[in-house]
């Protein structure tokens, strides 16, 4: 068998979850939901939730009253950020151990460039060793670029092994809908059906300037190279760089009083500004989100004259945003996001 560069994709199986089943054995087959304070009747979303309580419907991202509404007999815990990075920095310490380039993409996974002539071998050895360091079960999708990779994890899921590339990719995903695509989520691939796009078949097949026409010309055609299983190959052991810091509250009682919301900006303002401080990079543009009762949430943005890290500066550039707002409606959610400089490509 010739020896080969393969991409893979490794991906801790219910990360949080399962990183709180580990100190909760006691929760095992149990249905549990991470977020917030683990107090359903709060205001705060769904962190993520295991196996069992998603089959209840349970989504990453869903408010906490409407899981508990799905499943009352789940199990609310509050977020343990702290905990969760100190399992996923043992995690890519273990992936470092491998002879692989070892790309992080966040807590739960990362991209390994592996050269081998059997990448289920390979792939086996890292679930054994992750198992082995953390007790955790994770799932690596085996491809010949990044796209592939990703998206054969999914078929891997639970705690399997999946094996997607150019040989397999037509009759793997044919016949699936756009939004299977790794960057085509719901909304986007409602459009996509509106324009005759429903399954990957077929937007592989259209036509780039179409594309282009209908959905600009940077996406139109990359959705096309989607289809076609195209992507990146290289992965890169580069740090990951953020693109930007944010904060933001989730109010228990409804936000009126715009002196009230005017003072949470501020607070959140400065909050972010000691980010970016803490960064070491001047922030370039400055975003303030607004959630209006029950669930509507709009986001605005300014560049900034020049980047920067002061705290003055960031703070009124936050209540100038805030002015675009219309705040004739109750406020459920604040959040200030200052956003970095890109880097040169």
């Amino acid at each position: 068998m010739p020896t080969t560069t393969w991409v893979l994709h490794v991906d801790l199986d219910q990360f949080i979850a399962a990183v709180e089943i580990a100190r909760h054995p006691e929760l095992r087959n149990r249905p549990v939901v991470v977020g917030g304070t683990g107090d359903p009747s709060e205001r705060a979303v769904v962190a993520t939730a295991s196996y069992e309580a998603r089959e209840f419907g349970i989504q990453s991202g869903m408010p906490l009253r409407l899981a508990a509404k799905r499943c009352p007999d789940a199990v609310f815990l509050a977020t343990d950020a702290p905990a969760y990075q100190e399992v996923s920095d043992r995690v890519m310490a273990r992936l470092r151990e491998f002879p692989a380039v070892v790309e992080v993409l966040g807590w739960d996974e990362a991209f390994l460039g592996v050269t081998t002539a059997d990448p289920e071998a390979f792939a086996a050895e890292i679930r054994h060793a992750v198992q082995e360091e953390t007790g955790l079960s994770c799932s690596v999708g085996i491809g010949d670029n990044k796209l592939r990779a990703k998206l054969a994890t999914g078929f891997a899921k639970p705690a399997g092994i999946y094996r997607l590339t150019r040989e397999n990719w037509w009759a793997v995903m044919a016949e699936r809908p756009t939004d299977a695509l790794w960057g085509i989520g719901r909304k986007t691939a409602k459009k996509l059906a509106e324009a005759g796009f429903t399954t990957v078949l077929q937007l592989a097949g259209a036509d780039p300037e179409d594309l282009a026409a209908r959905f600009g010309p940077r996406l139109g055609p990359w959705y096309r190279l989607l289809a076609g299983g195209i992507s990146d190959a290289e992965v890169t052991a580069t740090p990951y760089v953020a693109r930007s810091r944010g904060r933001e509250t989730t109010f228990q009682q409804d936000l009126t009083d715009p002196g009230r919301i005017a003072d949470e900006i501020d607070g959140l303002a400065q909050r972010v500004a000691a980010d970016v401080a803490e960064e070491g990079r001047p922030a370039a543009r400055v975003a303030v989100k607004v959630r209006f009762a029950p669930f509507f949430t709009h986001t605005h943005s300014v560049t900034l004259p020049e980047p920067t890290s002061d705290a003055a500066a960031i703070g009124r550039a936050a209540h100038e945003v805030l002015g675009m707002f219309e705040l004739g409606k109750p406020v459920r959610l604040l959040g200030v996001r200052a956003e970095f400089p890109r880097p040169p490509e």
